[in-house]
């Protein structure tokens, strides 16, 4: 394999992984292939803390992935949605999913999510 150069300050690679870096991101991404409230999001996800999973969801919303609509109701609600940036990462995710399968030992996908 050949060394590859990259220039940490101007790289696109780089400046993709701060969008998509981190252990929850690109899971909190794949949930909201539909419209969901932060309760939602909580219960799907039992592994992340509800302080973890705002700033998450803050950091998405900053980057132009995820959008956050408060509805002026009583109780208050927040829904979250993927943008159209956000939707053109799904089939890069799934792509990521189908290398990980065709390489993954026998029984590495019922073990996701545990």
């Amino acid at each position: 394999m050949r060394d590859v150069a990259f220039s940490t300050s101007t790289c696109s690679m780089t400046r993709t992984m701060g969008v998509l870096g981190g252990k929850w991101k690109p899971i909190i991404i794949s949930h909201l292939v539909q419209r969901r409230r932060f309760g939602q999001l909580a219960q799907r996800m039992p592994h992340i803390s509800r302080k973890v999973l705002t700033e998450q969801l803050k950091e998405l919303e900053e980057d132009g992935i995820v959008r956050r609509e408060a509805f002026a109701e009583l109780p208050p609600r927040v829904e979250y949605s993927l943008t159209e940036r956000g939707q053109a990462l799904l089939p890069i995710l799934e792509q990521l999913c189908a290398w990980h399968s065709a390489g993954a030992a026998p029984g590495a996908a019922e073990q996701c999510g545990r």
